[in-house]
């Protein structure tokens, strides 16, 4: 029962359980008379023989070893399965789907800048993509007798060298080491480049990578939120302004702490504006009056009365009735 046992034909596959893994070696020592192999898509079948690759299947699909893939194996295309003689070869499944990464800083990269002979140091975190480039490259530098190999291991080879990467991109051309983030776009494009090159020695290409933020002290954050206060409160005018604006596009209605500061605001603008043109009261609103009063019925400056009775034109004198009709004056 033993000796027959050996005979039963396997299924060489790669269920992919487990994400993020880059290739995969097939578990099994021995293909049997009768097995097929399946790829799936997003997968290459790569059979190697004594450490050597003997073929590359890149097409999805199932197929019987013997009589789809023995025959175009580089050395093995004439082996013959007997009755009791396996196939001693080994078969690496590739995962060619490109992954997503995330990565971050193991520890804070110091950076030279003025006014902190000490440095500052910074974090950065965001994303890479990376994919299989080459097979050839990555069996033999990679493969060896791993059983797999996974983008944890890749990120760890990325991290090891991107602290050196960062300082060096961050330094070139007088960036603001207080407003990197502005520069994140051509910094991960060069880290990128660079990252490429040296992971295509491994056969693996890098075809993305993103910084998405980088975090300062917390000593650092405090004084851009001091600054950032500041320049809102000496330019208040201009915000009460956005605020109004901001609450008409709105509706008018507001909630909450917003809604009070901004009718706090916009009370202090209206009594502003009321005590400005209370001061320019003497200089604006009595004049209109005083091109009425031009006429008979004008007053004194110091309200002693009428030059000339409003009733019959005659000139007054000062007292409080005029002389020659009788009408008060006073």
């Amino acid at each position: 029962m033993g000796f027959l046992k050996n005979q039963f034909s396997n299924l060489v596959e790669w269920n992919e359980s487990d994400e993020g893994v880059i290739f995969y070696r097939w578990p099994g020592q021995e293909i049997k008379k009768g097995s097929r192999l399946i790829i799936r898509p997003g997968q290459d079948a790569v059979f190697l023989y004594n450490g050597r690759v003997e073929g590359i299947f890149e097409e999805d699909g199932d197929y019987d070893i013997e009589s789809d893939i023995i025959p175009f194996l580089t050395t093995l295309r004439s082996f013959r399965f007997g009755f009791n003689t396996p196939l001693r070869a080994e078969v690496l499944f590739i995962n060619t789907k490109e992954l997503l990464v995330k990565w971050g800083t193991r520890n804070a990269v110091n950076l030279q800048a003025p006014g902190l002979p000490g440095g500052m140091p910074i974090r950065a975190f965001g994303t890479f993509n990376c994919r299989v480039a080459e097979h050839d490259v990555m069996i033999e530098k990679l493969a060896g007798i791993r059983q797999r190999y996974t983008v944890e291991d890749v990120k760890e080879r990325i991290i090891a060298s991107l602290d050196q990467l960062l300082m060096s991109w961050i330094s070139k051309e007088g960036r603001d080491m207080f407003n990197l983030q502005a520069d994140a776009g051509s910094i991960a494009k060069g880290i990128e480049a660079d990252l490429d090159r040296d992971m295509r020695g491994l056969g693996i290409g890098i075809s993305g990578f993103t910084i998405e933020s980088f975090s300062y002290p917390e000593e650092i954050r405090r004084m851009q939120e001091k600054a950032a206060a500041q320049s809102m409160i000496g330019d208040m005018g201009r915000y009460t302004q956005m605020a109004a604006a901001d609450s008409m596009a709105k509706g008018g209605h507001g909630t909450g702490m917003a809604s009070d500061m901004f009718g706090l605001q916009m009370g202090m603008a209206i009594g502003q504006q009321m005590v400005n043109q209370m001061n320019l009261g003497g200089n604006t609103a009595t004049q209109p009056q005083q091109g009425v009063q031009a006429g008979p019925d004008a007053q004194t400056a110091g309200g002693a009365g009428p030059k000339f009775c409003p009733n019959c034109g005659t000139p007054a004198t000062g007292s409080k009735f005029c002389g020659n009709c009788g009408y008060k004056l006073l």
